[in-house]
């Protein structure tokens, strides 16, 4: 009977370690995933204090983040001609406003409720007024 003894306290000393090594398994696995989450949360502040810097700055651009800014706008203006591609193609044009593809005789935009017909008709005064000029 003594080896049935000990083979069952070997038994039950290996399943507690066993235990033991889950249970520290997935502690570690819940303190991954905490970091994970703080490190996107830092990321979103950074983006938000970086969107933050750009709107307050982008009128006088501070001179060691003008090649930033410009890069910025340079993407800022290939997106707007892409969304004009895309509603071009879906038959329709883009919001000046949020760049949301409406049916070219909408008179608002469905996305942003922007008066369409207006913002193209001050499109069409500005080039109108330069033109002139």
């Amino acid at each position: 009977m003594d080896f049935f003894n000990k083979l069952g306290d070997s038994i039950v000393s290996v399943t507690q370690e066993a235990v033991k090594k889950g249970k520290g398994m997935t502690d570690i696995a819940k303190l991954q995933h905490e970091v994970r989450t703080k490190e996107d949360f830092c990321k979103k502040q950074y983006e938000e204090i970086g969107r933050k810097f750009y709107e307050e700055n982008k009128d006088i651009i501070p001179e060691s983040y003008a090649d930033l800014f410009e890069e910025i706008e340079a993407a800022n203006r290939r997106i707007a001609e892409l969304r004009e591609q895309i509603a071009g193609l879906k038959g329709g044009v883009s919001c000046p406003k949020c760049g949301a593809v409406v049916a070219a005789s909408a008179s608002f935009c469905s996305e942003c409720g922007a008066k369409i017909n207006d913002m193209f008709e001050e499109e069409d005064e500005d080039e109108t007024a330069e033109a002139e000029s």
